[in-house]
């Protein structure tokens, strides 16, 4: 089986300081490793995969998403937060899955988003059983993606509410123990807790003290909404010492501007999935409050019941967001903009190399560099809506889709090539997710209207 190539003539955005930028580079790939990047490479018995007219540049890192979501996929266009959560959890949709159906649920969203140069995501997932868990977890193994399996805790009753003392059985330590013993592999371990806006305040501490002693992220949704600016969930768990680089806070959208600062001093992460907020009542995306207080976000997809599962549009998002709130402001004052505040290159460090330290996977992915595993996508450039390229990361932040992906590798394997999806069988997942959905659909109804969109 091949397992070296030596991608040739690419144009190359390492996201690496050191390494830099290329117009034309090869890229070597042995085993699983980078190991070299330089023009004019010669290197005999590998497999050379010809990059002329492509952008290489590392693999996309989703720091927060609801996979099994793939399966309801469409269903939530018209959903604002409190009407997404009825239909989804509460007794709804979530609870309905059978543990056959988080699989396939799994397995199509990854293969979804590797499909859209997706190469690392954290499934912030909630197992209804230990043979849920399993399902899950063998969803992401069978697509071959690389991504932190959040850890959720099991249950519907009760479970988003700030009084909820519901926490981990010790299945959780046995999903560790099964499925986690090692760093050295494309799954890695975390937590996702409900945090102190969801469930009772004793109980977030527990789960933050116990991520920490399964050496697990830890990630929660806090910050935002209506309640975000009230309860300044940041500040209580600074002052009780409980951030820190391996705690990932989601949305933050409605904090006060002194805890983006706390978040920033600590460490920790925040995950932004502009388009979702803006459009289900979240808030205003938080990119800039969050760079402004010494913070760099992440991005991230949330849920594709709303929008569709690729990084360019939540980069685009996240760019013209920040840039319009600081026009805006400008207009206000009767002035107009000159030189925008926020940089397509900075927008693509935070789907990438930001995001893969937001995961603790900094020392593997995130930029082109020696060493590093070969996680990476080739985007075609001669494609209509890319060519004629005058700035590659412009090119790829503002005008690249899912169909300009190429090329795919994950560890140093290849998963997607001449733009199509290797080693499935599409056709058999499709299958399976239509029988998943339509099982569903017989489990609960939602309103005429909502069937309609989702049928």
């Amino acid at each position: 089986m091949q397992t070296s190539y030596l991608l040739k003539n690419g144009c190359v955005i390492s996201m690496d300081a050191q390494v830099g930028q290329y117009n034309r580079a090869d890229v070597l790939i042995e085993d699983s490793l980078i190991t070299a990047i330089q023009p004019d490479l010669d290197i005999p018995d590998v497999e050379i995969i010809d990059a002329s007219g492509m952008i290489i540049l590392p693999g996309l890192v989703d720091t927060h998403r609801h996979m099994w979501e793939s399966l309801v996929k469409t269903a939530g266009t018209n959903w604002s937060l409190p009407v997404y959560l009825q239909n989804l959890y509460y007794g709804a949709l979530g609870s309905k899955l059978r543990p056959q159906d988080s699989y396939i649920g799994n397995l199509l969203g990854s293969l979804e988003a590797l499909n859209a140069g997706v190469t690392t995501v954290l499934d912030w997932s909630m197992p209804y059983s230990p043979e849920h868990a399993d399902e899950l977890i063998r969803g992401l193994q069978d697509a071959g993606i690389r991504a932190v399996y959040a850890h959720g805790i099991p249950g519907e009753t009760n479970y988003w509410n700030r009084d909820s003392q519901l926490t981990y059985s010790n299945d959780v330590r046995r999903v560790k123990e099964q499925y986690f013993s090692s760093r050295d592999q494309l799954l890695t371990f975390g937590l996702a807790i409900r945090g102190p806006e969801f469930s009772h305040w004793d109980t977030t501490v527990k789960e933050i003290q116990l991520a920490q002693e399964l050496d697990a992220i830890c990630s929660m949704h806090a910050g935002f909404g209506s309640w975000g600016s009230v309860d300044r969930s940041i500040s209580r768990l600074y002052e009780a010492g409980l951030l820190s680089p391996r705690v990932n806070v989601v949305h933050g959208n409605t904090m006060g501007l002194d805890e983006y600062k706390m978040l920033a001093d600590s460490g920790a992460s925040l995950s932004v999935t502009p388009e979702v907020e803006m459009m289900m009542g979240h808030g205003y995306p938080a990119t800039g409050y969050f760079l402004e207080h010494g913070g760099t976000p992440t991005l991230g997809v949330d849920v594709v019941t709303s929008t569709g599962g690729d990084m360019f549009s939540q980069m685009k998002f996240a760019l013209q967001a920040e840039r319009s709130r600081v026009n805006e402001q400008l207009l206000q004052q009767g002035d107009m903009p000159g030189e925008l505040n926020l940089k397509s290159s900075q927008v693509l460090r935070f789907a990438t190399s930001a995001g893969a330290q937001a995961l603790g996977l900094e020392q593997k992915i995130g930029s082109l560099t020696p060493g590093k595993e070969a996680d990476l996508i080739m985007i075609r450039t001669t494609d209509l809506n890319m060519f004629p390229v005058h700035d590659p990361i412009g090119a790829v932040v503002q005008f690249a889709n899912p169909s300009n992906v190429d090329t795919v590798f994950v560890a140093g394997k290849p998963v997607k090539r001449g733009g199509k999806l290797l080693h499935v069988d599409l056709d058999a997942v499709r299958h399976a997710a239509m029988q998943s959905k339509e099982y569903l659909l017989t489990q609960y109804q939602m309103s005429d209207a909502e069937r309609i969109t989702f049928s």
